[in-house]
């Protein structure tokens, strides 16, 4: 049973935003593996009883490796070798039988290896308060798939591909230089050291979005309720979507890049090293908006102007320096702040 986790982020207007990634999270998975994970997680009681699962499988170095899981965390991380070593632990509070309900399955096939958590044939999670635990080492330059129902994921040193989703739990990368997706629906979303050949994309519905160090062609961010803190970060391309919570961008902008920030009821703040220069687009409805740098506003080189505004000032086009890169930001509720490094 494999679960997959279409994130619906933003459409055309902000409050069409919030029903949409609602609707998309109760579309996700199905119903019954939903309510397994929460049970498995919330309705513990008595002593617990567990049994464990050892599995090691032979592969290339640049194998690809899938986990799906209902309930428990995931721990993945790189290794020097060139075998799978997957440990599990199924937990449960219930009686001692149900882990007996739950298995684990490992499928080998030249260069590739999914594991799974599976439920009794014909009676799928109804009922089971059972978690599975994975902790697995993978080789380092191995691609890693991760998808969970209810439960966190940690991944560490893995230099392959990496995608990681879950429903409720957080996501929390390091040192994972071709990262493609990170995102959950209820849970924070962290990364660290991370970097894409191509095109990143990190969300959640319901918790905050940060990274440090990341490097990526384009960047696709977002968040329903949560901040959104982006630090030492280069990109040619930025898009940033947000309803509730503060944006903050902290890096770099290159000569062509195009950087867009939407956000309905939050400050947002772009705190820049040495741009060779940009055009600013920004608009608020109900806040201010400041840039630290000297610029030309329309073409009126007023340049006082484009220093400070504030008050009825809510929106401004300006140019600073060459205006090689483009940046729009909009907010509905909060100031803008254009900052220097």
């Amino acid at each position: 049973m494999r679960f997959t986790l279409p994130f619906v982020m933003a459409g055309l207007a902000m409050a069409a935003v919030s029903a949409g990634a609602q609707d998309a999270g109760q579309r996700i998975v199905r119903r019954d593996a939903v309510r397994a994970g929460a049970r498995a997680y919330q309705g513990r009681s008595g002593p617990e009883q567990t049994e464990r699962f050892s599995r090691k499988v032979k592969v290339g170095r640049d194998a690809r490796v899938s986990i799906d899981n209902v309930a428990g965390n995931i721990v993945v991380t790189g290794g020097s070798g060139d075998e799978v070593s997957i440990e599990a632990v199924k937990r449960t509070r219930g009686d001692r039988g149900e882990l007996a309900k739950v298995r684990i399955t490992v499928d080998e096939r030249a260069g590739r290896v999914d594991v799974r958590t599976e439920g009794e044939q014909n009676r799928g999670w109804r009922g089971s308060q059972v978690s599975v635990d994975y902790t697995v080492t993978v080789p380092a330059s191995a691609s890693v798939d991760l998808h969970s129902v209810s439960g966190s994921m940690r991944v560490t040193g893995v230099r392959g591909s990496l995608r990681a989703e879950t429903v409720s739990g957080n996501v929390t990368t390091t040192d994972t230089p071709k990262l493609e997706v990170a995102k959950s629906i209820s849970g924070d979303v962290s990364l660290t050291g991370a970097a894409a050949e191509g095109d990143l994309s990190a969300a959640s519905v319901s918790g905050s979005v940060t990274a440090r160090g990341l490097k990526a062609h384009g960047l696709d961010l977002g968040s329903i309720s949560g901040d959104i803190m982006l630090s030492d970060v280069t990109c040619d391309r930025l898009g940033i979507k947000s309803v509730s919570g503060s944006v903050e961008y902290a890096g770099s902008l290159v000569k062509g890049g195009r950087y867009e920030i939407n956000s309905h009821s939050g400050s947002v703040r772009l705190t820049l090293s040495n741009p060779p220069g940009f055009e600013l687009a920004a608009n608020s409805f109900s806040g201010t908006i400041r840039s630290d740098f000297p610029m030309i506003i329309g073409g009126d080189r007023d340049r006082d102007r484009g220093r400070r505004r504030g008050g009825n000032n809510r929106s401004i086009r300006a140019t600073f320096g060459d205006g090689s890169a483009t940046v729009t930001v909009r907010t509905f509720s909060g100031e803008i702040v254009i900052a220097k490094r």
